[in-house]
């Protein structure tokens, strides 16, 4: 992870974190879901470790969401 994007990696996390409450997705069922650690879960939605596109695509389709949402990043 590039920390000059760090702020961009909190504002994903949070939304990552926003749609997997949404869809009623503990962080323990979405990593079984994505064949992911818990840890892992919680490191990206805390902005503490990177995310592949692949894994964002398979919580897309999980969430029933594009890409862009998860990368709409609000004010």
């Amino acid at each position: 992870m590039n920390i000059k994007q760090k702020d961009k990696y909190i504002l994903l996390g949070l939304n990552i974190a926003h749609y997997r409450k949404l869809n009623g997705f503990t962080q323990e069922k979405l990593a079984e879901a994505l064949n992911l650690d818990r840890t892992t879960i919680s490191k990206i939605e805390l902005a503490t470790s990177g995310v592949s596109l692949d894994v964002i695509f398979e919580m897309c389709d999980l969430f029933s969401i594009s890409p862009s949402k998860l990368f709409d990043f609000r004010d």
